[in-house]
């Protein structure tokens, strides 16, 4: 793969450097890991910022990492994103930048790196059939600063977000939580939630210490709510209760993730959460969590696999039907497995 870049080739690194990426949560986060790698390789004296849209800047915010963070305004309206763009220009050219990363590749991240004309530049390829974060990895190490890897150990400014709506909604210290995230945006890339509640059940026999978290928007309210009418007490319920920022520290504290492709599986993966995702027609190739601490159930060894279409034409979703509860949870508990040496089973 060729990234397109003007790389750094001067003795010292550089003293500033702009990663640019706009949207979306998932996306953003799943820049973090590999630019806190780039932040903590180089010298302290070099100062590394960050753009992104004011609806995505919550995380960012929260974790120890950039020296400053700029935001575009203007919600997801173009013309009102331009117009903010253009109004924030000023203060990036006072910046002076030597070098800018943009992870995004479009025509805001474009404008921005051409007016601050900085030495070196490298930009992301949205196109090839490997996931974005790999592609965000290689777009890094193409600003020619040094091999890069992602690094999900993150510090976060405030830790404690989030615990206040927990343990208002029923947690307790020595609960164990595991979260449910049946966010997947289409009927194709949603697992039945009867199978997630006969999951959940196989779940309590083997841990019964746990209670199950579910977060979110009021996208899938009526899935939680279905949810805490079959677990009751087991299942905390926060959807719509929680920031992006609260909910990344809360995922900090979790045990496991079971989740179709979302924003937060991104967050949980990339925070070293074990994390089993269940993907139907999204391209795995593009979506993928990889690391000894995921596990992927995908469609891609099915002839019509990653097809990207809403609605599966066979009417079944044909690529999830095949994954019954007591196959994921064997999945899910080799998984934990893997990763704790003391799994009581």
């Amino acid at each position: 793969m060729n990234i397109p870049a003007k790389p750094w080739t001067k003795k010292n690194p550089p003293k500033k450097i702009l990663a640019i990426r706009l949207q979306a949560m998932g996306d953003v986060v799943a820049t973090l890991p590999y630019l806190q790698h780039l932040s903590r390789s180089l010298p302290t004296s070099v100062k590394v910022d960050f753009l992104t849209r004011e609806e995505t800047e919550g995380i960012p915010k929260n974790i120890i990492l950039f020296n400053k963070i700029f935001s575009i305004g203007g919600g997801r309206n173009f013309k009102k994103q331009l117009f903010c763009t253009f109004l924030l220009l000023p203060k990036l050219l006072l910046q002076r930048y030597d070098a800018v990363i943009d992870l995004q590749n479009n025509i805001i991240s474009k404008i921005v790196r051409k007016a601050l004309m900085p030495k070196a530049w490298s930009v992301f390829d949205k196109l090839s059939p490997i996931s974005g974060a790999e592609r965000y990895r290689l777009t890094i190490e193409a600003i020619g600063l040094g091999a890069n890897k992602a690094d999900g150990n993150f510090r976060l400014k405030y830790p404690e977000q989030g615990l206040k709506v927990l343990r208002a909604n029923g947690w307790r210290e020595d609960d164990e939580l595991v979260v449910i995230n049946p966010a997947g945006a289409f009927e194709t890339r949603n697992w039945s939630m009867h199978n997630y509640t006969a999951f959940a059940k196989l779940w309590l026999a083997a841990f019964p210490q746990t209670k199950f978290l579910i977060m979110g928007t009021s996208f899938i309210a009526s899935k939680a709510a279905f949810m805490k009418n079959e677990l009751q007490e087991k299942l905390i319920n926060l959807v719509e209760l929680t920031t992006p920022a609260e909910a990344f520290a809360i995922i900090q504290r979790v045990k496991f993730m079971l989740s179709e492709d979302s924003g937060l599986m991104h967050m949980a993966w990339l925070s070293n959460i074990p994390t089993l995702a269940i993907f139907g027609s999204t391209r795995s190739d593009w979506s993928a969590p990889f690391g000894e601490h995921t596990f992927l159930l995908d469609s891609s060894d099915l002839p019509c696999g990653n097809c990207m279409l809403e609605v599966c034409k066979f009417g079944d979703v044909h690529c999830l039907v095949r994954y019954t509860p007591e196959k994921v949870f064997q999945h899910a508990i080799n998984l934990i497995q893997k990763n704790t040496k003391d799994t009581p089973l």
